[in-house]
């Protein structure tokens, strides 16, 4: 791993909790001779107007490390920052959420692993990204990077929907259902857990596609390889409202004709890990697994 000479420093908006920690954290960086940019909303929560800021898009491009102070749900847009900015900028998510399971790294482990970090020895971990684009009429509509999942839905108060889908080409099935789950091997336990998809270890060189309340009960998710090219057409012969969500942080309607093709994206997340903890040490922490 390069040397780190920058460090980004970004926060949940408004969790004050954060405000002593990023203040103790850029003096300790800054004790190792490593410089400390602030996203610019973290360095008000911080009271740091003196420290370089720079906003949330800038910040992928103006550091070698980013640590991140909150929740999954911050983590994920950080992490669609840094693939829209095609850099290979790796981030430590320090869990000031509720689960956690990207922002697994505790307070107590902070300083011992920005330590490892420094040192060029921390576990750093490659995740897939999903590539989605929105085709409408021959033309890129809406283009998205993705860390968990594209999902595609009826509306709250719609029928069950039709959705066909194809592989390389290939057509593979036709899903009558409340939706379907796009997701990477990082996002099987998110959506795609809660909608009776498996688990797949972040390693496995996979894609997810998981019908969401299927009609049919010969519905059911499938494990694709990663290269693999993915298809979604709604069946829109009334006025169904399909919508289609991005790591459930954007989206947009659905017209009919629109085509959603999602490929593995060029770049994985890096992802620094706590040198403590297995993968199977999270899913026992956080969903209790394995336990009577």
């Amino acid at each position: 791993m390069p040397q780190i000479a920058r460090v980004g420093l970004v926060a949940k908006h408004r969790v004050d909790a954060a405000a002593g920690v990023l203040t103790d954290l850029a003096a300790w960086l800054e004790a190792r001779k490593v410089e400390v940019v602030f996203e610019s909303e973290t360095a008000q929560l911080a009271r740091s107007p003196r420290k370089a800021t720079v906003s949330k898009e800038e910040l992928p491009r103006e550091c070698d490390l980013i640590v991140l102070l909150g929740g999954d749900g911050t983590l994920i847009g950080m992490a669609r920052r840094i693939a829209r900015a095609a850099v290979d900028v790796p981030i430590a998510g320090v869990n000031f959420g509720s689960l956690g399971f990207l922002t697994e790294i505790t307070l107590d482990e902070l300083y011992p692993s920005l330590e490892d970090v420094l040192a060029g020895t921390a576990p750093i971990e490659e995740r897939m990204m999903l590539h989605a684009r929105t085709i409408r009429h021959g033309v890129v509509f809406a283009d998205e990077l993705v860390l968990n999942d594209v999902v595609i839905t009826k509306a709250a108060l719609s029928r069950i929907i039709e959705l066909s889908v194809c592989v390389d080409d290939d057509t593979v099935m036709r899903v009558r259902a409340d939706g379907l789950i796009i997701a990477t091997p990082t996002g099987s336990t998110a959506y795609n857990l809660a909608a009776g998809g498996p688990i797949v270890h972040p390693n496995v060189d996979a894609v997810l596609l998981t019908p969401i309340a299927p009609h049919m009960l010969t519905n059911r998710p499938l494990v694709l390889n990663g290269t693999s090219e993915i298809a979604v057409e709604p069946d829109m012969n009334g006025n169904e409202e399909v919508f289609v969500t991005f790591d459930g942080q954007s989206g947009h309607a659905l017209q009919s004709g629109d085509r959603v093709a999602v490929n593995r994206a060029a770049r994985p997340l890096r992802l620094v890990r706590s040198a403590g903890r297995s993968y199977f040490d999270v899913l026992r922490q956080k969903l209790k697994w394995g336990e009577r």
